[in-house]
């Protein structure tokens, strides 16, 4: 047998643009590949590159990690979770763009309160509220959080959030 062990991607592609209502040509033309790449993919003749892998994804706005993993890039057990849920967000057609990237953020704010940090959000994205902005009570020992506003709490033991 000629498949290179990806036969997996390629029947999960296939369902993925026949739920997008979209031919073959249709996504290739979307995704920048040729017809007969996409093709091979599907049947699981090739193995694609990440990068290709991202357009496909952006073409059908699905996860690329939904394809990293099923392609192999991806460990299977990073996450998996994660992953799945944001490709069921991400695919629900009674949803619009919007919603879909509110309830995306939403359920990235409840991961990082409860500790855990999506492979996307790890470079930098400190806007989400995380557990630490509820607890008044807590002390992180970080005088420098906020320069705007002068906290006399910092120099008189007395003063406390309350």
């Amino acid at each position: 047998m000629a498949s290179l062990n990806v036969g997996n991607l390629g029947e999960y592609l296939r369902e993925q643009r026949r739920n997008a209502q979209l031919s073959l040509r249709q996504l290739a033309d979307a995704a920048g590949v040729s017809n007969p790449y996409l093709s091979q993919i599907e049947r699981g003749l090739r193995k694609p590159s990440a990068e290709v892998l991202q357009q496909v994804a952006k073409a059908l706005r699905i996860s690329a990690e939904t394809l990293y993993v099923r392609a192999g890039i991806l460990d299977a057990e990073r996450d998996l979770n994660e992953v799945e849920t944001r490709a069921v967000i991400l695919a629900d057609p009674t949803l619009d763009e919007r919603q879909k990237q509110v309830l995306l953020q939403i359920y990235e704010s409840f991961r990082k309160e409860n500790g855990f940090w999506s492979g996307e959000e790890r470079t930098g994205d400190t806007d989400t509220v995380g557990a630490e902005d509820h607890d008044p009570g807590r002390d992180t020992g970080d005088s420098e959080t906020d320069d705007s506003e002068t906290d006399d709490s910092e120099t008189d033991p007395r003063r406390t959030a309350g």
